[in-house]
């Protein structure tokens, strides 16, 4: 299953994509796709019915929202492909580093990304975002992980380096948190429809030119440990996203420039879709 949220940004109305590219309204059903209609979904895979039953919209010209309603987390793990580790001048983690983005940072996926005042090195990070759908604390183990996913989007992780990295004060988070720095989706696709998680390609480009190409299959912590790992921590709630880290060939690495305004980022996750940034100034 595929879902989409349409309209203007606190306007949207959820969205159900079918195989022959038609679109169904889900107004019906649920005023959102939000944490309590994904932890139903979760339960019930047959709560939404069979396409004709809905109404089918034309969704032209119509802005494509995040595909999640406003997440109560956005949690992140840094240095989770061993070569993005090196470029960064890392030693691969031995444990699942954590950082939380504010959840206002969520925007939809052709939206404008707004480059910080001051900033001199924003950049790109394609990342696939796990989408929890059911109320998790304490698993037993990785293989009851699969259980609490709702699906699978297209995360950009933008991040501002000197704010992360320069002026942190010893965390990342200013340089994670600023205004429209987390584009997500277009689409919400269900687990059952995307299978095995670790197989999945990886790309961004900036102005049409490649930076990243990797593979899910280069995780170092698989979305499994990753999702059983954090649950020893924290709860992790119906609707909370996961940003899984990124692969090798960002502009950290010294080689390909920084972000500025007018650049174009776009990155894409293949059966996930695809993403459009322009970048502006805030």
């Amino acid at each position: 299953m595929r879902l989409m949220r349409i309209g203007e940004p606190g306007h949207e109305r959820p969205v159900l994509v079918c195989p022959e590219g038609r679109h169904h309204d889900l107004s019906g059903i649920t005023d959102d796709i939000d944490g309590a209609f994904l932890a139903a979904l979760t339960d019930n895979p047959h709560l939404v019915p069979a396409e004709p039953v809905l109404p089918e919209i034309d969704i032209t010209g119509l802005r494509i929202g995040a595909p999640v309603a406003r997440p109560s987390a956005l949690l992140c793990i840094g240095q989770n492909y061993a070569a993005h580790a090196a470029e960064s001048g890392a030693e691969p983690p031995e444990q699942p580093i954590l950082f939380y983005k504010s959840p206002n940072t969520v925007v939809g996926p052709y939206d404008d990304v707004l480059i910080p005042r001051g900033s001199k090195k924003t950049d790109w990070e394609v990342e696939l975002a796990v989408v929890i759908g059911r109320h998790a604390s304490y698993l037993d183990s990785p293989a009851d992980a699969a259980a609490h996913i709702a699906g699978y989007a297209v995360s950009n992780d933008v991040s501002e380096r000197a704010f992360q990295l320069e002026e942190s004060g010893g965390q990342w988070s200013k340089g994670k948190s600023c205004a429209t720095f987390n584009p997500l989706g277009p689409v919400l696709v269900t687990a059952d429809e995307v299978g095995d998680p670790q197989q999945l390609r990886l790309r961004s480009h900036v102005n049409g030119e490649p930076r990243q190409d990797s593979s899910t299959a280069d995780m170092i912590f698989s979305v499994a440990h990753l999702v059983h790992h954090l649950s020893q921590y924290l709860v992790l709630e119906p609707g909370d996203v996961i940003n899984t880290g990124t692969p090798q060939g960002v502009a950290l690495s010294g080689r390909f420039p920084y972000l500025g305004p007018g650049d174009v980022m776009e990155v894409e996750i293949s059966g996930l879709g695809r993403q459009r940034s322009v970048c502006r100034p805030a």
